[in-house]
């Protein structure tokens, strides 16, 4: 009865996740790759793995290595990781990619695990907690962008309006014109813009997070047209108070 519950639960927790994250069940991936035929994608919600390099590839920011535990060779792809072939590696539960297109690579991968980071056994800092989420890392570029003079997009709201009325605008579409203070290609998938506008102060709603699979640049002043999400957890740490998803970024 308890292990009838719990694989229960498991189906329920895989549909609801790919409900919420069209990413889920349209991968792209811009930079190293590029959008092939539509890929089917589920969240593998215990699967982890140790195993032997046994073939690895570095592009743009991502590292794909194929992982042998023993039984079987697994395809992995996570952000650029220092590996040799040989090196033991953990691996941490991951998204599913089925029939995933790498152009830079020219190739198509059967069955790929899009992870947030490679434990390299043995290495410094092995055993260590993941890598910071976007939201969480560093600024440092910020401090020395001048964010005066950025005016509110018409019919728009400010990031200060983001925040303090996230319960209103939740699930609604919402217009804003900021500056890129940081940019991620290619984690989990997905390209991650962290925008400013200069209406809030230093802290935790300093900046605004944004999924897109356009290309930008720190510095850029854009236009972000997309629905505002409140209270989302992606797992590994990318846990977000608001965050505009699958958003339409256009560089002014």
């Amino acid at each position: 009865m308890i292990r009838y519950f719990r694989g229960l639960a498991i189906t329920v927790a895989v549909l609801v996740l790919a409900t919420v994250c069209p990413v889920f069940a349209q991968h792209q991936q811009t930079g190293d790759s590029s959008p092939g035929s539509p890929a089917q994608a589920q969240a593998e919600l215990e699967w982890t793995t140790t195993g032997k390099v046994v073939e690895f590839m570095d592009v743009g920011q991502y590292t794909y290595l194929s992982v042998d535990n023993g039984t079987e060779k697994t395809w992995v792809a996570a952000p650029r990781t220092k590996v040799a072939v040989g090196d033991r590696v953990k691996v941490p539960t991951g998204t599913l990619m089925q029939d995933f297109r790498s152009k830079s690579l020219d190739r198509v991968f059967e069955r790929i695990y899009f992870v947030a980071f490679i434990d390299v056994v043995g290495a410094p800092g092995h055993g260590a907690s993941p890598p910071p989420a976007p939201d969480t890392a560093p600024f440092g570029a910020a401090a020395a962008l001048d964010l005066s003079g950025i005016e509110k997009a018409k019919g728009g709201v400010t990031v200060a309006r983001v925040f303090d009325d996230k319960q209103l605008l939740a699930d609604k579409e919402v217009l804003i014109r900021g500056k890129v203070v940081k940019f991620s290609s290619g984690i989990m998938g997905r390209n991650w813009v962290h925008l400013q506008d200069g209406t809030t102060s230093a802290g935790s709603h300093s900046d605004l997070t944004v999924t897109t699979n356009a290309n930008v640049k720190v510095g850029d002043t854009v236009l972000v047209r997309g629905v505002l999400t409140t209270a989302r957890d992606f797992g590994h740490g990318y846990n977000y108070d608001v965050i505009v998803e699958d958003a339409e970024v256009t560089v002014e």
